[in-house]
């Protein structure tokens, strides 16, 4: 039945009748938009300050944004990544052009408690550790693992036992993260700018302590830019305006991929139990083709896991006796800033 034959209460009264009740209401029905300006159903004009929570800062009715989604349901609805896919493969390259230089992986996925669900077991799965680390007044969704890193009572008491392992510390206080951030802490995460928690943001000293604990422990630090992903804080992504750049990303540009972003810093350096040269960036995503690629070299070198350079992020093999060359490419940033050489790095670009 069309809209304009209905009242407002006749309206509410029928979404009420079926709703799951989760959210509170506000008692306006909100018909259609045109830019940032959006409209009930008695007419009435309103600034869309909610943007869809993120998912419509492109704006309501964009018509190069309705056209390019009609013309792709006209072509191909959906392709599952259990096939490769033209647009896709145009998304992920994109997408890499625009973040930063060290982020060449990408989750996509529908929303952003699934993009924190993704970044919690990645970081599980890479350290084989189970801790995970918070955020008091923090928000990070409502599916069971986001769930557990989420702060608020309100959200987290009607569902517990939650999922074991989490623990949360003051946010800004960088004196606490020393100790709750330890050896067995799989990941720390946390949001530059918390949301639910007052729109508080993170202080730089903050967010440096995080990642140097991070590094020095093996922790992954991720970063939750589901509110600030994507210019909502002036520069394209708010870890530019920390220097957090090592930073892995699901994300989207606003209403036109699956929307939310979670940004993960793998790991901090690792450094081997036998030997300190040994430090280096793992990814975990890439890591089955290195060993197939390196699997005779390092039988004769002796290597006994596989690692990505800090500063070239050139795959290599590594031993205690000594780091193999993964690629003959040269590495990239050699001879770069005094800041990149201070990095760990691979046998292309270690100094003599």
């Amino acid at each position: 039945m069309s809209t304009t034959l209905r009242s407002t209460a006749d309206l509410i009264a029928a979404e009420d009748a079926h709703t799951s009740g989760l959210y509170t209401k506000r008692a306006i029905v909100l018909v259609r938009g045109e830019g940032a300006i959006v409209f009930d159903s008695e007419g009435r004009a309103y600034i869309d300050c909610v943007g869809g929570q993120g998912m419509a800062n492109l704006g309501h009715g964009n018509a190069a944004v309705a056209d390019a989604i009609a013309q792709q349901a006209r072509t191909l609805a959906s392709c599952t990544e259990l096939f490769y896919n033209d647009r896709r493969a145009e998304l992920y390259g994109v997408l890499a052009g625009i973040l930063p230089a060290a982020l060449d992986r990408v989750f996509l996925c529908n929303s952003g408690t699934e993009a924190v669900e993704g970044a919690l077991k990645f970081a599980r799965a890479a350290t084989k550790r189970t801790g995970i680390v918070a955020t008091m007044r923090g928000f990070h969704g409502k599916t069971m693992g986001a769930l557990s890193a989420t702060w608020g009572p309100e959200y987290r008491d009607m569902f517990g036992p939650l999922v074991p392992g989490f623990s949360h510390v003051p946010f800004n206080k960088p004196e606490a993260l020393d100790a709750a951030i330890t050896d067995e802490t799989a990941a720390f995460i946390f949001e530059l700018v918390q949301g639910e928690g007052g729109v508080r943001p993170a202080s730089p000293e903050f967010a440096r302590e995080a990642a140097r604990v991070c590094a020095e422990r093996g922790a992954l630090l991720i970063v939750d830019e589901v509110q600030t992903g994507f210019g909502r804080t002036g520069s394209l992504f708010a870890i530019e305006q920390y220097g957090l750049s090592r930073a892995r990303s699901a994300t989207s540009p606003s209403g036109r991929i699956p929307r939310r972003s979670a940004e993960t810093l793998w790991p901090a350096p690792l450094p081997s139990r036998r030997s300190a040269r040994s430090a280096v960036w793992v990814s975990l995503r890439t890591r089955a083709s290195a060993e197939r690629s390196l699997s005779t070299a390092s039988a004769r070198s002796g290597a006994t896991a596989f690692a990505r350079c800090g500063v070239s992020a050139y795959w290599s093999a590594w031993s205690s006796r000594r780091t193999l060359r993964a690629r003959s490419a040269r590495c990239r940033m050699r001879g770069s800033s005094r800041s990149a050489r201070a990095r760990p790095w691979c046998a292309s670009c270690r100094r003599s």
